[in-house]
């Protein structure tokens, strides 16, 4: 969720300083961005995986404070939601084995910290939605201790003036009312980074933009939301509903919503922090003390703190990001679609797809961008996430095909080139991508074991629904630890 920010009462004062500071931020990092004072010799990727934590039962665990104190490892931090933690793994190259060493370093962290975190009745679950949430986990009172959290719930609720309104039809109806950001807490993600280069930002986000829905819907794992069955990727829908900040007057006017898929494909870089400051009043209108020009004039990095807080509360699917490591500057692209879980060899799997595929969509000679309207992209989206790997998606050529026919002939081909390039080991390469390929073969992903696993413990027995979803989650849970792909595991 972004850096920690102290208590804070905002005034008018305090909003008309932070605009003045964020936009020249902006007009500074137009600066740099001309001046090619970025650093990506050494393009590196990154990796964040947030997590669940679970009683015995599979009830939602509410004491993410204590079981940080146990784990006692600075690459753990809080999310939102108390029932909720974060990994964030150290940025490496893909090149020599890197994705095996992500592999390996989250696995050994994670069981580290499963062992550790028992010692406070909790346990690890990378799962999109944690299907044992009931409504009353959802109150104020279990957002994280961190007041980034308080300070964001009172903003997002200020400037929507009402209470926040969650409807997602799906196989079954849910609707809902919150008075608070908690519902925001149930949907945990892996985020993918990818370092680029200024002049390749604009072709590595169309494309990441581009093939988003076909992620989403081979990637799928939260098909359960408060006992109903509802999308494939509920998480998608419950995200966007639970941080928006606009009344029914405003959408109705077309103001952006918070969680944005955007609108158009970008040029620049640029395009994406100019719309940010242009389309979103502040949530958090901290000022830094740092003056950036003279900062960038005597020829130091600056920091650009309002612009980087003002784009921690924008939730593009694909994040710009701007960040500045040992006073060297550089770029990246956040890939935020994608859920948690179910192992770690299914989130390399999925990470594997998206660097190879990305990396080849990218460099074409014909970007995809200039033969399908960014419209298409954002249908295949919601298709993606409502139905799974079930669904039809467009592609250019191609028409509306089912997304694991698309994979299969198509796209598969292309990661494997795409890692060729970026001269990732053969075997992490040939592991990783058969477990896209059996996923699309077999039709099982996340969603659909949970859906399956649920429906034969419910369907056939005599359990009732919160029962069926806490033995569906502890043999999730069993499974999970075993690290075998989800396409692999026994149904029950």
């Amino acid at each position: 969720m972004g850096d920690e920010v102290a208590r804070h009462e905002f005034t008018r004062e305090d909003r008309t300083r932070y605009r003045t500071k964020v936009r020249r931020c902006l007009d500074v990092f137009a600066r740099m961005l001309r001046e090619s004072r970025f650093e990506f010799d050494r393009p590196m990727t990154g990796l964040e995986i947030e997590l669940n934590l679970v009683d015995e039962a599979g009830d939602p665990a509410m004491r993410n404070a204590a079981a940080l104190e146990a784990i006692a490892d600075p690459d753990f931090v809080t999310e939102l939601g108390q029932w909720n933690l974060e990994i964030n793994v150290a940025p490496r190259q893909l090149t020599a084995g890197g994705i095996t060493g992500f592999e390996e370093t989250v696995r050994r962290s994670l069981n580290e910290a499963e062992h550790k975190a028992r010692d406070v009745d909790a346990h690890m679950v990378m799962i999109g939605i944690l299907p044992t949430l009931q409504a009353k986990h959802l109150a104020v009172d279990a957002l994280s201790g961190n007041p980034r959290y308080a300070l964001l719930n009172e903003q997002v609720l200020a400037a929507r003036g009402e209470d926040l309104q969650i409807a997602i039809g799906g196989v079954e109806k849910l609707q809902m009312t919150a008075d608070s950001i908690v519902p925001e807490g149930a949907c945990t993600s892996t985020q993918f980074h990818l370092q680029v280069s200024p002049d390749s930002f604009a072709s590595y986000w169309n494309a990441a933009q581009a093939i988003a829905g076909v992620q989403v819907a081979v990637g799928a794992n939260s098909p359960f939301l408060l006992g109903k069955e509802l999308w494939r990727e509920t998480r998608i829908a419950l995200f966007q509903q639970a941080t928006d900040t606009r009344s029914d007057e405003l959408k109705e006017q077309g103001v952006r919503p918070r969680v944005w898929f955007g609108e158009r494909w970008i040029t620049s870089i640029f395009d994406l922090f100019e719309e940010n400051v242009r389309y979103f009043p502040a949530l958090l209108p901290i000022c830094d003390e740092e003056d950036p020009l003279q900062v960038l004039e005597r020829g130091d990095t600056p920091s650009l703190a309002e612009l980087r807080l003002h784009n921690g509360t924008i939730y593009r699917w694909n994040r710009p990001v701007y960040d500045v490591v040992r006073d060297q500057p550089h770029l990246r692209v956040e890939n935020r679609v994608l859920p948690s879980g179910p192992t770690v060899v299914d989130i390399l799997a999925n990470g594997a797809f998206y660097y190879g595929l990305v990396r080849m969509l990218a460099e074409e000679e014909r970007p995809l961008w200039s033969q399908m309207s960014f419209s298409a992209a954002e249908e295949n989206f919601t298709s993606g996430a409502r139905m799974g790997i079930d669904a039809q998606v467009y592609w250019p050529g191609l028409g509306t095909v089912p997304v694991a026919e698309l994979v299969l002939r198509r796209l598969l081909p292309l990661a494997h080139e795409g890692l060729v390039r970026l001269k990732v080991d053969v075997a992490e390469r040939d592991r990783l991508l058969s477990v896209i390929e059996q996923r699309c073969l077999t039709g099982v992903n996340g969603a659909t074991w949970q859906a399956r696993t649920f429906h034969k413990h419910y369907d056939h027995s005599a359990l009732d629904r919160p029962e069926a979803l806490r033995r569906m989650l502890r043999t999730y849970r069993d499974l999970m630890h075993s690290n075998e792909p989800v396409h692999t595991w026994p149904v029950g």
